[in-house]
């Protein structure tokens, strides 16, 4: 298979016209967000979607987020909407947010991963958002990385991937958030956090009050648990390279990686100066969004550079930290060390 990159900045019509057809005709196409490139299908065609698990080579127990681009596409998938919904989506939408409910008949267990619930999201990307209306259809729309691999945040990365496994990416830069969108369910109450992203917990929950955080967000999956939202899995959004998160000041973590061979320091801007190892950096210590921004990217760059070991910063959790850190111990397989 021939795999095509369209610059929607260049070839706003082409863009539109090319991935509105294929998405109708029931094939894969990657599409630009916010968050991160996504790999995206009609999700009302069971064909269609399973394409993309052959595309990533996901496992199909997963389930995906379904993609809408205005409030009134959320109705026909979903059995009610809950008032707190509502509110938030008054209050966010279109962001960086996916909404988990009880689906409607319309979705299929193939999209929901067998679960009864559904999770939505209108992305903030006026790009997504078009190529959405443009074929009139409701997208689900995974991250546009093979199965466990960062998520890209640019074309190149998805056509580093993808090439071969899909007919088209719509390339639409870079992403402005960099790592997936937050999902809370609200198919029991409180509603409960399974995966932290661009609307941080603090805003949320200052708008509708208490919010359970799930387990999972910090803790490793328990062996044989269902997951209920896509980024729960034990090992995701990793790289080759063996990756250990160190908790500790900045001293220590820099005399850690210079007493050993072969370590690749991944740190915070600035402080790769100050390292005589490999590294690269991954944002602003005190800047959670810049640091969502870069980590997958980082990620990446270890792999490119041949990177075995890597020594990790760690995050702080608060506001955008959570998401950041969230991801950064999946990829680790949640090996921390404090000192």
């Amino acid at each position: 298979m021939e795999t095509v990159v369209i610059n929607i900045t260049t070839e706003y019509d082409k863009a539109l016209e090319k991935s509105a057809e294929l998405l109708k005709n029931g094939e894969v196409v990657s599409i630009p967000t916010e968050t991160v490139y996504g790999l995206a299908a009609n999700a009302l065609c069971e064909n269609a979607v399973k394409k993309i698990f052959v595309a990533k080579g996901r496992p199909s127990d997963n389930p995906l987020i379904v993609h809408i681009a205005k409030f009134e596409d959320l109705a026909p998938l979903v059995a009610e909407i809950p008032e707190k919904v509502k509110v938030m989506a008054d209050a966010f939408w279109p962001a960086p947010l996916t909404m988990i409910m009880k689906k409607s008949d319309k979705v299929s267990n193939v999209v929901s991963g067998n679960l009864p619930t559904v999770a939505i999201r209108m992305p903030k990307s006026d790009y997504a958002r078009a190529i959405i209306e443009a074929c009139g259809l409701p997208l689900a729309a995974p991250s546009a990385n093979l199965s466990g691999s960062p998520s890209p945040t640019n074309a190149k990365y998805v056509y580093d991937d993808m090439n071969g496994r899909i007919p088209l990416i719509i390339d639409g830069g870079n992403c402005e958030i960099g790592v997936e969108s937050t999902v809370i369910s609200f198919a029991e109450d409180p509603p409960r956090l399974l995966r932290p992203g661009g609307v941080t917990l603090e805003e949320m929950t200052a708008l509708i009050g208490e919010i359970v955080v799930d387990d999972a967000v910090l803790n490793k999956l328990e062996d044989g648990a269902v997951a209920s939202s896509p980024g729960m899995k034990y090992k995701h959004y990793a790289p080759s390279a063996d990756i250990t998160i160190i908790k500790s000041d900045f001293e220590t973590f820099k005399t850690l990686c210079e007493s050993e061979d072969n370590i690749t320091a991944l740190c915070f801007d600035g402080e790769n100066e100050k390292l005589s190892c490999k590294s690269v950096t991954y944002g602003d210590e005190s800047d959670g969004y810049s640091q969502s921004a870069r980590l997958f990217d980082a990620l990446r760059e270890l792999d490119e550079m041949g990177a075995t070991k890597v020594y990790a910063r760690c995050p702080d959790t608060k506001g955008m930290g959570l998401a950041v850190y969230n991801r950064l111990i999946r990829a680790s397989g949640f090996k921390i060390k404090v000192i």
